[in-house]
């Protein structure tokens, strides 16, 4: 199938890091009757927390975003694909005649309003699938046992951090299907989410060929995507990363939609069975590599040998008048790799990198 040309779709007016329902309200309540919107529940100061309903076929697809309230590019994917569905086309028809979506575009919304992980109560919703603790919790549990989904799409976004395998290229989006026990052994439910991923792999490596990989499986029953895949319900976690210079990800936020596209293709099709396993676990697992910013300082001693010290910077993202701003601070890792990349590096012998670094007050980091 052809693409639509991104750029008609794409809702523009949606942009940037810092995303609530303030800022697509207007954009869902737009949409037709086609599209049913409801409240579901409320969060913990009780903004609430809505559906939308798209199509009435046997194929029951549930997906959230912004879970964690700093992760909002994939809820501007999501408003994207809402705006696909809206087109007047024959895929789509097939798509509403063959599947029911269920979307919460916001799922913590205090957390999005106040740019942090966390929900009002501190607490990190991923880690909160045994012990329900939550209202919002509560909400997506509630939506996932009367929707009774066949498929559930996790939604969120990774730091810039990671990159491909060891190669220098970020992962850009990374996918997981996550494990339902400790000894990270296979399902039937499992296996479809691997088939799925294949194929929304084979679509993004013609788009970013090399920058997608596979986040880490390690098992933990608190969190949503491992607690639904052990109630037999094939879970995706899709997490959406890093594309050069793309600090707003509204890049990203196109790989994220065309993903989501492939997958509503193959379910509507029910071609799952032409990916593999095999290709699933082709995908490389992320590293731990990247800094946003490298910094190399390279001094000659007397006998004229070369001392190379670098200086890994990691921004740390920070809400100011309702703007998303990028604080450099030294970064330290957990366990330093033998190989650092920087998405941008700088020489400090190199007069328009130094440069550079004043203008951006990063020299008191060197100091």
């Amino acid at each position: 199938m052809k693409d639509l040309d991104y750029n008609k779709i794409a809702v523009s007016a949606i942009s940037g890091r810092y995303i609530n329902y303030d800022h697509i309200n207007d954009f869902i309540n737009t949409l037709p009757a086609s599209f049913k919107i409801d409240s579901v529940g409320e969060s913990v100061r009780k903004e609430s927390i809505k559906s939308i309903t798209f199509g009435s076929g046997p194929n029951k697809i549930l997906m959230w975003s912004q879970m964690h309230g700093n992760e909002s590019t994939t809820t501007k994917a999501v408003v994207d694909l809402l705006s696909y569905l809206n087109q007047d086309m024959e895929e789509i028809s097939i798509i509403a005649k063959t599947c029911t979506l269920k979307i919460i575009p916001i799922l913590n919304p205090d957390g999005a309003r106040d740019y942090t992980r966390i929900n009002a109560n501190k607490i990190d919703l991923n880690r909160d699938a045994q012990n329900l603790s939550q209202p919002e919790s509560r909400v997506l549990k509630k939506v996932y046992k009367n929707f009774v989904p066949n498929y559930c799409f996790n939604l969120h976004d990774q730091r810039t951090i990671f990159n491909v395998g060891k190669t220098n290229k970020p992962a850009t989006v990374s996918f997981l299907a996550p494990s339902f026990d400790q000894q990270r052994n296979n399902s039937p439910s499992r296996k479809l989410s691997m088939q799925l991923i294949a194929a929304m792999n084979e679509k993004l490596q013609y788009e970013i060929p090399g920058q997608v990989g596979r986040y880490d499986d390690g098992f933990n029953a608190n969190c949503v995507g491992d607690a639904f895949q052990m109630n037999k319900t094939p879970t995706i976690l899709f997490e959406a990363g890093h594309y050069k210079g793309d600090y707003n990800r509204d890049r990203t936020r196109m790989f994220i939609y065309k993903a989501l596209i492939k997958a509503l293709h193959v379910i509507a099709h029910n071609n799952i069975s032409d990916f593999t396993i095999d290709q699933y676990l082709a995908i490389p697992e992320n590293s731990k590599q990247f800094v946003d910013v490298l910094i190399i300082n390279s001094d000659y001693d007397k006998n004229h040998i070369t001392k190379t010290a670098i200086v890994p910077i990691q921004y740390k993202e920070t809400l100011s008048d309702g703007k998303v701003v990028f604080l450099p601070m030294l970064h330290r890792f957990e366990k330093e790799p033998l190989e650092i990349f920087g998405h941008k590096t700088l020489n400090c012998n190199d007069e328009n990198d130094f440069l550079w670094l004043r203008e951006n007050d990063l020299l008191h980091l060197l100091s």
